[in-house]
């Protein structure tokens, strides 16, 4: 799936761990496809390599997820895997929305996260 929205930037550590940070902000007529795009990243993750879970526990892979409405207003937003659909609440009349998607994930995570979507 090529990606619009999230301009992922990598960073690794020298535990053999790696991360991707992405951010996007967008008017009320475009969050729905960035909505989107955010939950088939969720959707392959869960999918590739189960439920996310803290890579010092053992995790494979892990995120965490953050919604402001302009001027700085945090929005409640999460990725129900039930759905597998981000449900963002309180945006309401926002003239922007702005979306941070952090992944992190093992050396075998983030390869295979790099071939699923062209990150670079």
């Amino acid at each position: 799936m090529e990606l619009h929205y999230l301009d992922f930037e990598f960073s690794d550590e020298d535990a053999g761990h790696g991360s991707f940070d992405a951010m996007a902000s967008v008017v009320p007529h475009r969050l729905p496809p960035l909505l989107e795009e955010v939950a088939a990243v969720l959707r392959w993750a869960h999918a590739a390599f189960g439920a996310p879970a803290a890579l010092e526990d053992g995790g494979d892979w892990d995120f965490d997820l953050h919604a402001i409405a302009e001027p700085d207003r945090p929005l409640a937003v999460r990725y129900d895997a039930a759905t597998s659909e981000v449900d963002l609440a309180g945006a309401g009349a926002a003239a922007r929305v702005t979306l941070t998607l952090t992944l992190g994930g093992t050396s075998v995570f983030c390869r295979a996260l790099r071939e699923a979507f062209p990150l670079d």
